[in-house]
């Protein structure tokens, strides 16, 4: 996650939610209509609604909702009143997550230290990793690696074979139950910046009901503007709105380049 203050930009991971709780609590619960042009061959201006809130997570996956509610954690250990929205794209928490998953619990300890004591209310987290194979590929056979010879972070002992869409939804409603509003279906096309295009106010939603020669029909309705303190940037490695944040502040210029993997995953079903 990377988070955009009005007065500057900053890298944040895990701790954005400390900064942001530690600042005066301040619920912006106003909603007032914002003029935006629609086209350059629009002669009118729209208008926008704008919800503002504290924080604003773009992006309903394990980063965005882990954010949000450590920030409402901490906004009820010191008894502050933060307003909190995550927006996510998919019709449902989970949609848009891949789901098969080797799960370390580090995270999840640090923000449900009691997550196994819970019971059948806890996180969908039952099948223990028994054993770990490393295996290189040719065309025709398979040479398996000695464990011993793995760096630390190949070896999946302590680690849980889980759902990862089945965490996120569990994720919501731990989420939800603290207070923070989750809006699926809501798609954030894109980033709403101050006058000068200095700091990041927020992101707006996607408008509807517009043709494919880019013309408003009848059905036409504009997106909203989310409007917040600090915006979190959580909607994945290759997130449109993050590549282009990224872009327009140069926040990969004493960075390393950026790095993936390709997984391979085989499903089975049993009859």
């Amino acid at each position: 996650i990377f988070s955009l203050w009005r007065k500057g930009t900053m890298f944040a991971i895990n701790r954005a939610a400390a900064t942001v709780a530690r600042r005066a609590p301040r619920a912006w619960a106003a909603a007032t209509p914002q003029m935006r042009w629609f086209s350059d061959e629009v002669e009118e201006p729209v208008e926008r609604d704008q919800l503002h809130y504290d924080v604003v997570c773009v992006g309903g996956g394990p980063a965005g909702l882990s954010a949000a509610i450590r920030i409402k954690q901490l906004a009820l250990e010191r008894e502050q009143e933060l307003s909190v929205c995550v927006v996510e794209k998919g019709g449902e928490l989970g949609a848009h997550i891949l789901s098969g998953n080797v799960f370390e619990t580090r995270g999840l300890d640090e923000l449900f230290p009691d997550w196994r004591e819970m019971g059948e209310e806890g996180p969908p987290i039952e099948t223990e990793v028994k054993e770990d194979a490393f295996l290189f590929l040719s065309e025709t056979q398979s040479l398996q690696i000695p464990n011993f010879v793995l760096p630390p972070q190949l070896h999946n002992e302590g680690n849980y074979i889980i759902s990862l869409t089945q965490l996120v939804k569990w994720l919501g409603e731990q989420a939800e139950e603290l207070g923070v509003e989750i809006y699926p279906g809501f798609s954030a096309s894109e980033v709403v910046y101050n006058e000068d295009g200095s700091a990041v106010l927020g992101v707006a939603t996607r408008d509807v009901g517009i043709d494919k020669q880019g013309q408003m029909k009848g059905t036409y309705e504009p997106g909203i503007e989310l409007r917040a303190r600090q915006t979190l940037f959580s909607e994945g490695c290759r997130g449109s709105l993050s590549e282009e944040l990224m872009e327009t502040f140069d926040l990969r210029a004493e960075a390393d380049v950026q790095t993936y993997g390709l997984g391979i995953k085989e499903v089975e079903q049993i009859f």
